[in-house]
């Protein structure tokens, strides 16, 4: 699978003024700063920064990403108020063909990953995570009652963590992970942090995972019980130190910061229509109603704010690109101080894509 970046700077959009007007940001001297902005931006912009130049690497405002395949969803990443890019998504079509009594089923991976203390354990489950479940999954293959997907993905998650906890920078950082397996009959979604998940089936937006914030009632007695505590310190914060109660890596805050996701398995029903899957960056700002309500007019065509870039790209893949794209325009127009990644996946799209 090939992945083309396209640089796109934000500020000057011609859908960011809208965005801002939705946020409730006008007036002139918003204008004025905008234009300082753009300048700003302008006088940064580099083509290819050299390698090993992280500093180059850091001015990159915004990023799409696109897979050049016939099926497939779009997802965007914003650096955003940060001086680091420290979020990573993976999107593996076809991750695992299951032949099961002459039945093939095809399985998809999608997972967005937001670090904490660096990028180096959201690129390693960028690169590994799904690869560790396709191995877990071929031990498992051939069973007639179908896949255990909690222990699956349990075991998944585990494994991650201890191989990430092998590096000896681990121990001051992590990443979330929110992990979704798409089949024929089936959503499966694992989530360890507060990245998140939403389903939009049959107009309403329905939450597929459940934010791990150190204040979440079980999460702070799970803590309390294993002799952690949490501290109001700029936000809620496990020990005074992380803003998310669970993560891979994060040696030093073990016990009380653990690797276990959360996983729930969704039949899938003619009523789906997409799928956001999101780090924190959109969800401090935007709710589940809201970024379904934007997706869908995206894809109605009620809403464009990128050009098609690429003549391979059809027009359903245009609109999976802006819709990503619109949401983490908007994110920043609200103000999100946070990295942004967002995918969105076009779930009828994909029903007739496993059509047999």
């Amino acid at each position: 699978m090939m992945i083309n970046n396209i640089d796109h700077t934000i500020s000057s959009s011609s859908s960011f003024n809208n965005c801002r007007l939705t946020a409730g940001c006008s007036g002139g001297s918003d204008v004025a700063l905008a234009r300082r902005r753009r300048a700003e931006l302008r006088r940064s912009k580099v083509s290819v920064p050299s390698q090993g130049d992280e500093s180059l690497i850091k001015r990159k405002r915004f990023e799409t990403c696109e897979n050049e395949s016939t099926e497939f969803p779009q997802h965007s990443c914003v650096i955003g108020r940060r001086r680091e890019m420290e979020d990573a998504v993976s999107v593996e079509l076809g991750f695992v063909n299951d032949n099961n009594d002459n039945n093939s089923r095809k399985f998809d991976f999608y997972g967005v990953y937001d670090g904490h203390g660096g990028s180096r354990v959201a690129n390693g489950c960028r690169e590994r995570l799904h690869k560790v479940l396709a191995a877990e999954m071929a031990v498992g293959s051939g069973r007639v009652a179908g896949f255990d997907w909690e222990t699956l993905m349990v075991e998944s998650f585990e494994k991650m963590d201890e191989e990430v906890n092998e590096l000896e920078f681990v121990g001051s950082v992590g990443s979330t992970a929110t992990v979704v397996v798409v089949g024929e009959d089936v959503i499966v979604v694992a989530n360890c942090g507060d990245s998140r998940a939403v389903l939009s089936r049959g107009g309403a937006a329905v939450p597929l995972s459940n934010d791990h914030k150190p204040d979440r009632p079980d999460e702070l007695e799970r803590i309390e019980r294993s002799g952690g505590t949490v501290i109001n310190w700029n936000g809620q914060r496990v020990m005074g130190v992380l803003a998310t109660s669970r993560s891979i890596g994060d040696r030093h805050l073990n016990p009380y910061v653990i690797p276990k996701p959360e996983v729930t398995v969704n039949k899938r029903e003619d009523g789906d229509e997409f799928m956001i899957l999101a780090s924190d960056g959109l969800w401090d700002v935007i709710s589940n109603d809201l970024a379904c309500h934007v997706v869908r007019k995206c894809i109605d065509g009620r809403i464009s704010t990128c050009r098609r870039r690429s003549q391979q790209l059809n027009d359903n893949q245009y609109r999976m690109t802006n819709a990503a794209t619109v949401l983490t325009e908007l994110a920043m127009a609200r103000g999100s101080k946070d990295n942004i990644s967002v995918i969105v996946v076009n779930l009828k799209r994909l029903i007739r894509s496993h059509v047999r």
